[in-house]
This record gives C-alpha cells, sequence and structure tokens, in this order.
C-alpha cells in the first residue's frame, strides 16, 4: 500500500505521471484510503480537457470509433485518456475487454491512457468512480478524454450526460434501435454517428433520425449533426472530430452551456450524497443482518419494500 501523502500523490498525477494516475483511478474506483480527500484536491485542476462521451448499442462499432478517434487526436499532437465502461470483470478476459486488442497500438503510446472499469458487482458507485477518474485524467493533462459505454441504458447515459460532448453511434439496419432512441437518448446527444455507413440501409437510418431530430427542440437551439463513419477504413473520422470540436465551441457561446454545467453539478452532489448516505446506513452494527431480514419478510409478502427502507432509515437515524 502507498505511503505517499495526497500532496505526493497530486504532484505525480499533475506531472502526468501514468502509475499515479493508474493508482487514483484504482483508489476512487475501490472507494479506499484518502480517496475523497485526493479528488478534492485534485478538482480544483479540472476542467481544461475535453470529455468525450461515447455510447451505443453493442456491436455498433463503438470501439473501433474510439481507436480511430483517439488515433486522429494523437496525430494532431494531443494527450488522450480513454475509459471504458466494461460490462464484466476487469480480469474475465471478457468479449468487450477483447476488444481493446484492437487498441494495443495506442496502448504502447506513453500519451495514451487506457482504462477499463468494471460494472459487475458495483452497487451505485459507477458513475461517480466513472467521473472521478475522468477529473484525475483531465488533471494529468490529458487534452481528449473519451469515455466509451456499452450501451444505452439508464447508466450509460448518466455517465453520457457528463461529458463535454455526447456521442450517440447507430449502425444501418437497425430501426428498432432508432425507435428507442426516442425514450431519453435523443435529449442528450449531441453528436449523432452512423458507423459502418458502407452497410445498406444507411440513407433509411439516416432519413430517420433527420425525422426524430425535426420533431425535438434542445434548450440550447443546437441541431445534432449525424456523421457517417466507416471506423475499420478509417472514413469520416476527421469530419467527427470537427462535429464534436463545432459543438464544444458552440457551447462556449450559448448561455444554455452554464445551466448544462450546473445539472451536471447538481447531479454529481446528488449522486455523491447517495452513496455517502447508503454507505452510513450500511456502516453500523447489524445493518447487514437486518437487511437480510428484511429482505426474506418482503420475498415471503411479510412486509413490503417501503416500509423496510423506512425500518432501515428509522434505525439509522437514531443512531
Amino acid at each position: 500500500m502507498s505511503t505517499a501523502t495526497p500532496t505526493t500523490e497530486l504532484e505525480r498525477i499533475l506531472a502526468g505521471d501514468a502509475r499515479a494516475v493508474a493508482r487514483a483511478i484504482s483508489k476512487v474506483e475501490d472507494n479506499v484510503g484518502n480517496a475523497a480527500a485526493l479528488m478534492k484536491a485534485v478538482f480544483p485542476h479540472t476542467g481544461r480537457g475535453l470529455v468525450v462521451g461515447i455510447t451505443g448499442a453493442p456491436g455498433a462499432g463503438k470501439s473501433s470509433l474510439v481507436d480511430r478517434l483517439a488515433g486522429l487526436y494523437r496525430e494532431r499532437g494531443e494527450r488522450v485518456g480513454i475509459v471504458c465502461i466494461d460490462p464484466s470483470s476487469p480480469f474475465s478476459g471478457g468479449a468487450i475487454l477483447g476488444d481493446r486488442i484492437r487498441m494495443q497500438t495506442l496502448g504502447l503510446d506513453p500519451n495514451v491512457f487506457i482504462r477499463s472499469m468494471a460494472t459487475r458487482g458495483n452497487l451505485g458507485g459507477l458513475s461517480r468512480a466513472t467521473i472521478d477518474a475522468v477529473a484525475i485524467l483531465d488533471a494529468a493533462g490529458f487534452q481528449k478524454i473519451i469515455v466509451e459505454t456499452v450501451g444505452v441504458g439508464q447508466d450509460e447515459v448518466e455517465i453520457v450526460k457528463t461529458a463535454d460532448v455526447s456521442v450517440v453511434v447507430l449502425v444501418p439496419g437497425m430501426g428498432d434501435d432508432v425507435q428507442a432512441l426516442k425514450a431519453g437518448i435523443m435529449e442528450i446527444s449531441d453528436v449523432f454517428v452512423i458507423n459502418k455507413a458502407d452497410r445498406e440501409g444507411v440513407h433509411r437510418t439516416e432519413k430517420e433520425l433527420e425525422a426524430m431530430l425535426s420533431l425535438t427542440m434542445r434548450p440550447d437551439l443546437w441541431q445534432p449533426p449525424i456523421v457517417k463513419t466507416v471506423a475499420i477504413e478509417n472514413k469520416g473520422i476527421g469530419e467527427l472530430a470537427d462535429a464534436i470540436a463545432n459543438y464544444h465551441e458552440y457551447q462556449r457561446r450559448t448561455e444554455a452551456s452554464h445551466a448544462r454545467r450546473a445539472l451536471i453539478a447538481r447531479w454529481r452532489i446528488l449522486e455523491l450524497l447517495r452513496e455517502e448516505l447508503l454507505a452510513r446506513a450500511m456502516s453500523r452494527d447489524g445493518a447487514g443482518e437486518q437487511l437480510d431480514t428484511l429482505a426474506a419478510e418482503v420475498a415471503d409478502k411479510r412486509r413490503d419494500p417501503y416500509s423496510a427502507v423506512e425500518e432501515l432509515m428509522k434505525v439509522s437515524s437514531e443512531r
């Protein structure tokens, strides 16, 4: 276990030390040691990097897209951090981590930092850990930070919400996915990408997206562009980078961008508050046993879950 003080850790992070960055991310992911104190020290040094959130259905080619986009940023001389939200254990060698093989060349570049963060076994805290990891990379001087999620569920939407620019990736022939966007992703996407645009059906997918966009009006009045790419052939990547840069510049010129940052800050505070309250409620003696007992009663229909929560809260407030 490291005996370095938070100040020493912070200095190493600010200097871009890859090992210090990796250790700090592990610390906040596991929420151990002086993680909170470290993040308090890191926060004033954030806000310089551009955070790009990339999400979309499995099989949309997000990993290839991230790989090529990061490669383009490196060609421009920028340092790139990549955080991949992995649905499996980081030690299992699952399918998503298998996709990291495509990034092996990038991984050899000292100016690229790649980190997979697991969702398995995480009960609330994944969003917090991911955002903290992004903050650490930002403080470490990475100019572009890409967060790749594995799907379009609520957790992924919340993580992508915190990005400066959110990119949703689709592929032709997945009409149901386009319809599913109505469930909430439309409101958080700043750029749409139709990847694998050499496939049949790309025109139809583009028209469906255009039709949906014509029915919505964002608070900041931005019209999300639709970029067509073939990531494995490195086609359309420059156009995607331009679209990301255009929205980031647009943000700087509009009042709505401040409102967005305020909403993100509010969400982050609530996320941390929920986690802290839950941790306090479960830290008292006998909390685990009481939870198991209440769960058994709810499962047997002897008690409803609402009164079970009230019971847990009552005991916690009496401490």
